[in-house]
């Protein structure tokens, strides 16, 4: 390969670049970011960078001595929406195509919205810089009353991060127990509790029906008829992977792009990593999309390798991990916590905020939660065995 063309400037896009470069690949690398900025770290944009701790400047992934070294030819503002795989060429919506030899998808995803937001200014996403830098200036600005729709990760420190500027937070939760299908129900009321604790008012077991306002945002109109006065609404309901530049290129997709361990496609000289791809996960034993910083950065080694080599390369069996930041309190999960999985608390105690939680699969440790516990909930994740091994024994 004398070319490689990295669709997406992103985490994953920048570890992947890094990665070729380490496994001594010396020929040409292309980037094609949709997006006008370098790459940039994502998890400040709902805590510092919203509240006015940061500027956009201390989001960057990387330096001018690092991509000069890395020797990369960006394209920035440009949007892939074509890939021919029998020419190896990608196509930009400006109309410039560029042939290659290798293709690392790595274009993320995408927020969803709630039907009947058109229209009205007020109503945000988070996924993006632009999407952070719109929203901040409205929180900042003062506008008092905040409704967050979703209460997952995202939307939990959206709401955190509002209540730490003074402002009068509702979040609106579809589901019975927030965070169920990530940490069971019994942690997902723990988790879900610190809106409680700090006096953000948690609706939960309520859908969205639409929005009320001429222009602008005023309300939020819930499912049972009821109306949330609003001047700033965060939509957090999800994300979908960005894949329909990817239709007719023969690239398998089916709620991302479908890959091997080794994130290979089902084309050749082509892979995928990071939030878009798909891969059965060699710790957790199931095929999904991890949307995790640290998983966008070890996937992009395996990536690396299997694009080189044109051989899947083997992928660790590393558990999946990651952290949240909400109202001053660290959350951290590390493996998979399977249906039917309990938590044993076996540090601390809920009711303090600050404890270690172990999930059991037949008595096989599959996954560990903590709250304020991160020296020892690092010592604990690497105990971790993987959701095979707990099936096989």
């Amino acid at each position: 390969m004398r070319t490689i063309t990295v669709v997406g400037a992103s985490l994953a896009g920048l570890s992947t670049l890094r990665a070729l470069r380490a496994e001594g690949y010396d020929g040409e690398l292309v980037v094609v970011g949709e997006e006008r900025h370098s790459p940039y770290d994502r998890p400040p944009l709902s805590k510092d960078f919203l509240k006015g701790g940061l500027d956009a400047d201390a989001l960057a992934l990387g330096d001018a001595d690092e991509y000069e070294n890395l020797d990369v030819r960006w394209l920035l503002g440009e949007r892939a929406i074509r890939l021919d795989a029998t020419t190896r060429t990608v196509t930009l919506a400006g109309g410039q195509e560029l042939r290659t030899d290798g293709v690392v998808v790595a274009t993320g995803a995408s927020a969803r919205m709630i039907p009947g937001a058109d229209g009205l200014a007020g109503i945000h996403t988070l996924r993006t810089l632009d999407d952070a830098i719109a929203l901040r200036a409205e929180l900042l600005d003062g506008l008092p009353r905040v409704v967050v729709i979703g209460a997952g990760f995202i939307g939990a420190e959206v709401a955190s991060t509002a209540h730490r500027l003074g402002l009068h937070v509702t979040v609106v939760e579809a589901l019975d127990v927030p965070l169920q299908r990530q940490l069971g129900r019994e942690m997902g009321l723990v988790c879900s509790s610190l809106h409680d604790d700090h006096g953000v008012r948690l609706l939960r077991g309520t859908g969205v029906a639409g929005f009320t306002g001429d222009g602008r945002v005023t309300g939020v109109r819930l499912a049972d008829g009821r109306v949330l006065p609003a001047d700033v609404v965060v939509v957090g309901v999800g994300v979908r992977p960005n894949t329909d530049w990817l239709s007719g290129s023969g690239v398998q997709v089916d709620d991302g792009v479908v890959c091997d361990a080794g994130c290979a496609t089902s084309v050749p000289g082509v892979v995928a990593v990071g939030d878009v791809a798909r891969c059965p996960n060699p710790f957790t034993g199931r095929y999904a999309r991890i949307e995790h910083w640290t998983n966008a950065t070890e996937q992009a080694k395996t990536a690396a390798r299997t694009l080189l080599s044109g051989t899947s390369a083997p992928a660790p069996a590393v558990a999946p991990y990651f952290w949240s930041d909400q109202y001053r309190v660290r959350i951290q999960l590390a493996g998979h916590v399977q249906p039917g999985a309990r938590p044993h608390i076996v540090e601390g105690d809920v009711d303090s905020r600050s404890f270690i939680a172990i999930y059991r699969q037949d008595d096989v440790p599959v996954a560990v939660l903590a709250m304020n516990q991160p020296k020892l909930f690092n010592r604990l994740r690497r105990t971790l065995t993987p959701a095979t091994a707990a099936v096989a024994s």
